[in-house]
Order: C-alpha cells, then sequence, then structure tokens
C-alpha cells in the first residue's frame, strides 16, 4: 500500500465515525445508509448495492507535473479490452455509470488512439515539485444530498453527466450541469457540495492530491452560508 492510498484508509475510518456521530446528534438529519454513503466517499467495492452516494473506483500514482500543462482526459470506448490496448502510464481504465472510461492525466493536446474524446478538463492548478495521485470517483446524489464540509490538498475536478451540482466555499459558489463548463476547485479552501435542480446528479469526479497527503480532510474551521439552494 502506497502513502496515499494508506492516508485514504485512515482518513474513510475516521470521517465515517465523524459522520455517525453529527447524524446520531443532530436533530432531523440523521443519515439513513440506503440514501448514499452520509456525505463522504467510500470504496466502490462497498456499494452494498445503494444507487446514491459517492464510490472511490481506482486510484493511481501520477507523480510530478508541469504547472499550466496538466488536463484531465476523458474518453469512452465499447469496451474495456480497446481501452486497455491504449492505456498509457499516467491513463487509467474505469467502468462506471454505464461506460467504460479511459481516464488521463496529460497535456491539453494529448489525444487517444481510440475510442471517444470527450473531454480535457484544466488546466489543474498543481505545484511544481509535489508528486500527485489521482483518485477517481463516481457520484450519484439526488437533489438536496450533501457532502460534508471538507478541505482537498490537490485540485478537484468534476465532469458532470446528468443533473446539477453547486459547490460552496469561502470564495462564492461553483456550479456544475450537464454540458456546461467543467468545474475546478483548487487545494486548500473548505467547501460543501450540495445536488441541486430536480434531476439527480451523476458524474465524475477527480481529486489530484498530494501523495504525501490524504485527499480530503473535515474542514470544521468553516460553516457554509447555504448559497447553494
Amino acid at each position: 500500500m502506497n502513502q496515499g492510498r494508506h492516508y485514504l484508509s485512515l482518513l474513510i475510518t475516521a470521517t465515517v465515525l465523524s459522520v455517525g456521530l453529527s447524524a446520531s446528534t443532530a436533530v432531523g438529519q440523521a443519515v439513513k445508509p440506503e440514501e448514499g454513503t452520509g456525505g463522504i466517499c467510500v470504496p466502490v467495492a462497498e456499494r452494498a448495492g445503494r444507487e446514491f452516494g459517492c464510490y472511490i473506483v481506482t486510484t493511481q500514482d501520477i507523480g510530478k507535473l508541469t504547472p499550466g500543462r496538466a488536463f484531465w482526459h476523458l474518453s469512452s470506448f465499447p469496451t474495456r479490452r480497446e481501452a486497455d490496448q491504449v492505456r498509457g502510464a499516467q491513463s487509467t481504465v474505469v467502468e462506471s455509470l454505464g461506460r467504460v472510461w479511459l481516464l488521463s492525466i496529460a497535456d491539453s493536446a494529448w489525444r487517444p488512439a481510440g475510442g471517444i474524446h470527450v473531454a480535457a478538463i484544466g488546466p489543474l492548478p498543481v505545484t511544481s515539485g509535489i508528486a500527485y495521485t489521482a483518485l477517481y470517483m463516481e457520484a450519484v446524489f439526488r437533489p438536496g444530498m450533501k457532502s460534508i464540509v471538507h478541505r482537498h490538498s490537490g485540485p478537484e475536478a468534476w465532469y458532470t453527466l446528468a443533473g446539477k451540482t453547486c459547490l460552496e466555499t469561502p470564495g462564492g459558489t461553483f456550479v456544475g450541469v450537464e454540458g456546461g463548463r467543467p468545474v475546478i476547485v483548487p487545494a486548500g479552501p473548505p467547501m460543501e457540495l450540495t445536488a441541486t435542480g430536480t434531476d439527480v446528479r451523476r458524474g465524475l469526479v477527480l481529486i489530484l492530491h498530494d501523495s504525501a497527503q490524504p485527499p480530503w480532510t473535515p474542514a470544521r474551521d468553516w460553516s457554509p452560508k447555504g448559497l447553494c439552494k
């Protein structure tokens, strides 16, 4: 287990305990397991038949990146075999939300040798000299579902396939919608994510975190103003 995965394992355990305690003491805010994952992301192997929630699909060590040149590329393939055949050193293949995806970190001009190139999201705000790990997730939230208040040790990006998502930070709000401009959030600021609108939110999410730090930590030093409605 690399250091990033070790931090991830410890953080999931600590966060589950934290969320469980807050849910049991907050009036009217009890978290029902069948409704999601309690505002955190858990390994997809622990999905246990749940439709809603945030699930960690895979992680990949990426290494050091050049600021201004790191983009998240999403490409769709008919089969996993075809995607595996063109996978590069900074690419990984996942099956998520009913499709086969080749997820890659590369410069803006990169394109896969096959498949359909769906999006290039970036540039991702990375820092020179830091080794990064890509944490890929799928999120399925019904309207009104929220994340816990948290922060990341590297940039986060979303690609929205359906629904609408609003992210509140101390600097304001970011909104992600199907066919809209992808959302990119730098490392550091606290945030709370809310699925808004009337449709179920379905999206792919990347946290490109410092490999020497956990991908996310609870942020207890800030309270959202409820700007996402």
